[in-house]
């Protein structure tokens, strides 16, 4: 049986989210500090060097679509044990459920348009409100319903690379057709290297004022947390599918031996390091070009990222199911994973945008492991000492008293420790 921290809390659900708050920053550090186009393509903003093709190579490999696959596999097994807990105790199921679901998306809305447009929150919520109807399904049928939706996104992006192979071939041919070629030019957009006056136009927005990145999200891109559900929107269920799955058939519980972790954990990475290393290899020998981008990167992946993400939450419980210090401090930063995340950008929009330290665009890609590697000391710091004063992490807390109507006690009391309530 896995150690719990306390009454209420799940030692293994809380390391594994720990470590994926701490992961999805390595990734989307990239974002934070370069334009868009080099999270998609290494060659497009801050590729200065050999160290820089291994940053990428080891991003693209262990940590690319895991991190965050991870941490909708914990959301899934999160929003179940909430459910349950809120049915033990005689509160009605849906009303707390829907009650989160709805305060979340006005957190991911409030982040996406007024702090950094990767926001994965408001996607989050509203993928949640059709997740309530899966929570009574046996763990075979949410696997099989997460294969489904799996297998769909797939489709979707293998139609999506097949035609951006097909437009690059037509556009590249005699007398290619106008309106394609416009097509084929919106495509590229978020994947081709940016030069010239469009490259210094996305330094100088994102240098300058906030008013200027306001006026981008609410006016331009109002629509992209709904765009972006329609595109994605299969995976992510299907993974908050197999997060439920984990729990109830104890994984996220730690309640597995050892011999079963070892066995999920050792035969997923066999299967998904090598092919993720061939992608990698193939996109390398095609010059990183843009419909390879699409087929190898984004279409290629779908099959084996949740096979590499089991395999990661597998290996975590493995190897931190005997405690210490650091693993503690781990499951602590998991317990204030909301607060880590929505904390992560603010800091890290501080600290690259124009209303900040305005490092936007300054640092290479192996530069920014530094920034990465300095995040996380600070969320291993604060995390473990504040939740051994307060019950939640501020904004966790916030949640709470706001889906529950009601404020929270926040200040934890010696004697009241029994109370403690699930990770929201």
């Amino acid at each position: 049986m896995g150690a719990v921290t306390e009454p209420g809390r799940i030692f293994a659900l809380d390391t594994v989210r720990g470590v994926a708050v701490m992961g999805i920053l390595a990734m989307n550090i990239v974002a934070f500090a370069m334009p868009f186009q080099a999270y998609n393509n290494p060659v497009a903003y801050g590729m200065e060097g050999t160290a820089d093709l291994v940053s990428w190579l080891v991003s693209f490999i262990f940590i690319d679509g895991k991190m965050r696959g991870l941490f909708s596999f914990l959301f899934g097994a999160s929003t179940l044990l909430v459910i349950e807990r809120a049915k033990q105790s005689g509160a009605s199921p849906a009303r707390v459920h829907y009650a989160r679901m709805l305060w979340l998306l006005v957190f991911g809305l409030l982040h996406f348009y007024f702090i950094w447009f990767g926001d994965i929150l408001a996607g989050y919520a509203l993928t949640g409100l059709i997740l309530y109807f899966f929570r009574n399904l046996s763990i075979r049928a949410l696997i099989i319903w997460g294969v489904g939706l799996v297998v769909v996104q797939f489709l979707l992006f293998a139609a999506i690379g097949a035609g951006a192979v097909y437009m690059s071939q037509a556009a590249a041919g005699p007398s290619p057709d106008p309106e394609m070629m416009r097509q084929w030019g919106e495509m590229q957009k978020g994947f081709a290297p940016l030069a010239g006056p469009a490259l210094a136009a996305k330094l100088a927005l994102f240098q300058g004022p906030y008013s200027g990145l306001v006026h981008l999200r609410l006016i331009e891109h109002g629509t992209n947390p709904l765009f972006g559900l329609l595109f994605f929107g299969w995976e992510t269920l299907a993974y908050m599918l197999f997060g439920m799955a984990a729990l109830k058939s104890g994984l996220f519980r730690g309640e597995w031996p050892p011999a079963r972790y070892r066995r999920i954990a050792l035969t997923g990475l066999l299967i998904a390091i090598p092919v993720y290393a061939v992608l990698a290899w193939l996109l390398i020998r095609s010059d990183f070009s843009v419909p390879m981008i699409f087929v190898l990167s984004i279409a290629a992946t779908v099959p084996f990222r949740p096979v590499m993400v089991l395999a990661y939450a597998a290996l975590i419980i493995l190897v931190t199911r005997g405690g210490g210090r650091l693993v503690e401090r781990i499951a602590a930063a998991g317990r204030a994973a909301f607060t880590n995340y929505l904390g992560t950008s603010i800091l890290m929009t501080t600290l690259f945008y124009g209303y900040g330290l305005g490092l936007y665009g300054s640092l290479s890609r192996i530069e920014l492991w530094l920034v990465v590697l300095a995040m996380w000391a600070l969320m291993l710091l604060w995390s473990k000492p504040w939740l051994e004063r307060f019950q939640y992490g501020p904004f966790e807390w916030l949640w709470r008293s706001l889906s529950r109507f009601e404020l929270q006690p926040m200040r934890r009391r010696p004697a009241a420790t029994a109370t403690a309530a699930p990770a929201e």
